[in-house]
């Protein structure tokens, strides 16, 4: 049953069961969230005590079917919630919140489009451009009720997404980027090229800081 309600400005959530959940890396702990607005299921993996003030090791990482579950090496997106469950398991403490938000926004089925597109010559770009969808849907305001839940304040953010760091300056959560690069394959290397050159992604270790 559902054991309580948080709401922000942005997204209303409910959480609605938790369980453990044991990976290779570690035993998280699972959360449901629903939310009102769309009807979808976010997730959360939780490990040791996030709560206490200090930054919290963290990942916003929006789900991927094709990369997290059936192994494309079109993306590295698999390699990336792999190496984000590793690196918060080795630390004992952190968050990954997994955001029902496949192809960044157009869905799965679109997402199928886009790959056929990209087998015809256009980039991940392009492709959303002829399937009439701008470059990325994703929205993080879901982000905020979720992090109010957890008493959580502030971040050190694993991404290479500089529109996550700024959604989240404007959820005003204090937050510390975490470079997070997986190696690139044969496969992926003109899809991380363009989100670089068009999405401008950060393929480097800098770390930065907002909201100080």
């Amino acid at each position: 049953m559902p054991q309580s309600t948080t709401h922000s400005d942005h997204a209303s959530l409910t959480h609605m069961a938790s369980c453990a959940l044991p990976t290779p890396w570690a035993s998280f702990t699972l959360h449901a969230f629903l939310e009102a607005s769309t009807g979808k299921e976010h997730l959360a993996m939780t490990l040791g005590d996030i709560s206490n003030g200090e930054p919290v090791l963290a990942r916003l990482h929006s789900e991927c079917l094709t990369g997290d579950t059936l192994f494309s090496q079109r993306c590295d997106c698999g390699a990336q919630l792999e190496g984000a469950l590793q690196r918060i398991a080795e630390e004992g403490r952190g968050i990954l919140l997994y955001l029902r938000q496949e192809g960044r926004g157009i869905g799965l089925v679109n997402k199928i489009r886009a790959y056929a597109l990209q087998e015809q010559g256009a980039d991940t770009v392009e492709a959303n451009h002829q399937l009439g969808f701008a470059d990325d849907l994703r929205n993080y305001d879901v982000c905020a009720p979720i992090f109010q839940y957890f008493g959580i304040r502030s971040l050190r953010l694993m991404t290479n997404n500089p529109r996550k760091l700024d959604a989240l300056k404007e959820l005003e959560i204090s937050t510390e980027r975490v470079a997070h690069i997986a190696s690139s394959t044969d496969q992926n290397q003109r899809y991380l090229q363009t989100k670089a050159n068009k999405l401008g992604h950060l393929l480097t270790p800098a770390r930065t800081r907002t909201n100080e």
